[in-house]
């Protein structure tokens, strides 16, 4: 494998026992391959994981990943730096209800994702920040756009600084619960880190800052 991520066809025979070569529906090896992607990016990090780890969590070979994506680098874009939920549909849920309550939708709107996609995407990315830095711009660029525009839309002042401190409670929460896996964090209910966390969002988002 080159250090851009890249298979070659002269690797050694395949010893594994699996089939070589495209499955019949190619579609479905492409999704095998985003999946045990997440997985092992979240394990690992860009830099840990490798092309045949991937392959081999997919049960396909490795060769699958230069057909459907090019290159390593390639799926990590598909796998991990696509988010797997629309920001915009998200910010017009979160937009439906009193302002003042609007803190308690934003941590249970993210938990309730996360938790669905068993927090492999953030903790991808989180774990792929040291190794490729497209990862730490697309948390921050998420972040930054995602809470500047809400902040916007109902009136708050120092929107910068406000957008930063809501972030460090989201990112901290989900390096809490996902990443570092402390417990009780990690295992709670959504209801009860909703309680815990949305005060502090909604201060942010509304209350005074100093």
């Amino acid at each position: 494998m080159s250090h851009d991520g890249r298979v070659s066809t002269t690797d050694s025979p395949d010893t594994t026992g699996r089939r070589r070569g495209r499955r019949p529906a190619g579609q479905d090896t492409r999704t095998a391959l985003v999946d045990a992607a997440r997985a092992v990016f979240a394990e690992n990090g860009y830099d840990g994981a490798t092309v045949r780890s991937i392959a081999t969590r997919a049960g396909v070979d490795a060769a699958m990943v230069n057909h459907w994506f090019g290159s390593k680098e390639g799926l990590f874009a598909k796998a991990v730096l696509q988010l797997p939920f629309d920001p915009m549909e998200l910010q017009a849920e979160i937009r439906q209800g009193p302002d003042e309550e609007m803190g308690e939708r934003i941590v249970r709107a993210f938990l309730t994702r996360w938790d669905g996609a068993g927090g492999d995407v953030f903790q991808a990315l989180v774990r792929s920040i040291t190794g490729h830095e497209q990862a730490g711009h697309a948390l921050r660029d998420f972040f930054q756009k995602f809470f500047t525009a809400l902040i916007t839309s109902i009136g708050s002042d120092r929107i910068p600084l406000r957008m930063t401190l809501c972030a460090s409670q989201l990112v901290g929460m989900g390096m809490i619960r996902y990443v570092a896996k402390f417990e009780p964090m990690a295992a709670a209910e959504i209801d009860t880190l909703v309680a815990a966390v949305a005060p502090n969002v909604q201060r942010y988002l509304t209350g005074e800052i100093g």
